[in-house]
């Protein structure tokens, strides 16, 4: 599979999309417009292991619940993913086996380096 979930009105996530110049055959998903489904969120929990490692923890829904104060176990993040789209990490790239998450520096550029 070869997918993005992104933000389209990010413009941090518009930067990424310009600097990894996806290929064609990528499937490219807004989150805001089209929000992750239940089986989408599956397929990323597959890649990686924990719905804790697919949560933005700099959102602010995040922050506005104190969230980072609260003992939140893995189906209460599988509810916040399902819950808003702004609680998942962007952008998410899956080329192939292969996911990368977020927008670190070293993300970015691992996932330059697999395209």
């Amino acid at each position: 599979m070869k997918k993005i979930y992104h933000l389209a009105t990010c413009d941090n996530n518009k930067r990424i999309l310009r600097a990894l110049n996806l290929p064609e055959n990528f499937i490219k998903q807004d989150l805001k417009t089209n929000p992750i489904s239940e089986t989408e969120l599956e397929e990323l929990y597959h890649f990686s292991k924990s719905y804790e490692a697919l949560i933005n923890k700099r959102s602010r829904l995040y922050n506005e619940r104190n969230l980072k104060n609260k003992n939140i176990k893995e189906a209460d993040y599988k509810k916040l993913l399902l819950e808003h789209y702004t609680f998942l990490k962007r952008p998410i790239l899956i080329n192939e086996q292969e996911v990368f998450i977020g927008n670190s520096k070293k993300v970015v550029a691992a996932a330059k380096k697999s395209l």
